[in-house]
């Protein structure tokens, strides 16, 4: 069990933040090799990606069983949602002497707290002989090409859906309280008495000054990272699991009616079917397996026939059924 001690100021500090970086790193957990069953199939293959491109520090450090991946990988967000590349460059300049303590903290374990050292691997070992900051350029280097062989294709409709999470708990927050919001986020985290219980194998108990919150595809189950080095006043970040359908199934493909199929065409019914809540043209796209030109193409019709609107929410222009469309589909 992990007990994060929050007192009310550094209740209202704790902050939530979607992060591209931990994304990748999650899958070097023991959960990359073992995805949720529901899990997008991006999440799966990413560890294929891994394994098939020449990224020796990543391999060495990806995890088979429970253990310890370096912090350094996945800083902690700045801000509400950092870019890919401000995290990699944030991976690039870490100290030195924090690359090497993290890595001498995966060698030595936390025996007190249920952590295990590990031998570290010969490829680990030569890069450490070259400093911390070589590590640290390797290891920026390596994830920029992981990023870019396994998760960029997917980030946008990943990050929307980590989106709808933050507004969710936004508004469980101004409702209901901190306490309910903590509560409803997965059952192994319970909130009680001005303390966070977050189920795991690790034992520790902190009184921390603020608890950043992740949601996450990749996590099956909540995780707690702290620092090892105990240095930095780095504050733990709380990850929780994306798994409510009313979220992360939001766009999924599906099966429109024989007679919707028949009147509009397969695609154009199916992708009418899916927007059970609005989504772009690249969510749409990645989970129909579509190119997003055939995907605008389609919803151009759909728009122009009054069966679908579009309204732009930041950066995005998401489209959403319009009262016909919605008609049209009735009983999905």
């Amino acid at each position: 069990m992990i007990e994060l001690t929050v007192d009310a100021v550094g209740l209202a500090r704790s902050r939530f933040a979607v992060s591209p970086l931990h994304e990748v790193v999650a899958t070097l957990l023991s959960w990359g090799l073992r995805p949720a069953p529901d899990a997008d199939p991006w999440v799966a293959r990413a560890r294929r990606v891994l394994r098939r491109a020449r990224l020796p520090l990543l391999s060495e450090l990806a995890l088979d069983g429970s253990g310890y991946v370096p912090d350094f990988l996945s800083p902690h967000p700045t801000g509400p949602s950092p870019t890919v590349e401000e995290e990699l460059e944030r991976v690039r300049c870490t100290p030195p002497e924090r690359v090497l303590s993290e890595l001498e903290a995966l060698r030595n374990g936390r025996p007190r707290n249920g952590l295990a050292g590990a031998e570290l691997p010969t490829g680990v070992q030569r890069a450490m002989a070259r400093g911390g900051a070589h590590v640290a350029r390797q290891a920026a280097d390596e994830l920029r090409r992981y990023w870019a062989l396994a998760f960029a294709p997917h980030w946008e409709a990943a990050k929307t859906t980590l989106d709808a999470e933050v507004d969710r708990c936004a508004g469980v927050l101004a409702r209901h309280g901190a306490a309910r919001l903590f509560n409803s986020l997965h059952p192994g985290i319970r909130w009680a008495e001005g303390t966070l219980r977050v189920e795991s194998q690790f034992q520790i108990a902190l009184s921390v000054p603020l608890v950043v919150v992740v949601p996450s595809l990749i996590a099956p189950r909540p995780a707690v990272a702290v620092d090892p080095t105990r240095d930095g006043g780095r504050p733990p970040m709380l990850v929780h699991p994306v798994r409510d359908k009313a979220i992360a199934g939001t766009i999924a493909p599906t099966a429109p009616s024989t007679e919707m199929a028949q009147l509009l065409g397969p695609t154009r019914a199916g992708l009418l079917a899916a927007l059970t809540q609005p989504a772009s043209t690249t969510q749409l796209a990645a989970r129909h397996y579509l190119s997003p030109a055939t995907v605008s193409y389609h919803l151009g019709v759909l728009q122009r026939t009054g069966l679908v609107a579009r309204t732009r929410s930041g950066r995005s222009v998401l489209y959403r059924r319009t009262p016909e469309g919605s008609r049209l589909t009735k009983g999905r």
